[in-house]
């Protein structure tokens, strides 16, 4: 197995353990870049199911902004010390939509998990297992195409 295919499982790994699309791609990420000082997962909790189950934003492409920002962003309020995040999160962005459809959780999934009887209906379909985990496997293969 290649390195990247090790890393593409270790994120499927995590969001079988329990961890939301977002925390797996961040904590896979900062593994694959062995980042010194790791963010904890739990800054990437509410992004799972589009922002709090909004359906908004998809959680693994969240989960990869913030790695982007981590790996690549600045502290200071430099705009050229910025340029290579946005420009790296401007191509993840549309090759995660161009390669998925969407960028959209709600669309990707096709459940209103803020409605109580979708969200059991999504559970019940299995479809975090059968789909999600393809968009957190498919967010680190990106990522790691682009850096």
């Amino acid at each position: 197995m290649n390195r990247k295919a090790v890393y593409v499982e270790k994120a499927a790994s995590l969001f079988r353990e329990g961890y939301n699309c977002a925390q797996s791609v961040l904590l896979t990420m900062q593994d694959f870049w062995n980042e010194k000082k790791p963010l904890e997962p739990k800054i990437a909790s509410a992004f799972g199911g589009g922002i709090g189950r909004r359906g908004s934003l998809c959680g693994a492409l969240t989960g990869g902004v913030i790695a982007i920002g981590q790996k690549y962003g600045s502290n200071k309020p430099i705009p050229e010390e910025k340029e290579k995040a946005y420009s790296l999160a401007l191509k993840f962005y549309d090759r995660f939509q161009k390669e998925l459809g969407s960028v959209s959780c709600r669309d990707l999934i096709g459940y209103d998990l803020t409605d109580p009887k979708e969200l059991k209906k999504a559970w019940d379909s299995n479809v975090f297992l059968q789909k999600c985990v393809h968009f957190v496997e498919k967010a680190v293969d990106i990522l790691i195409d682009l850096t």
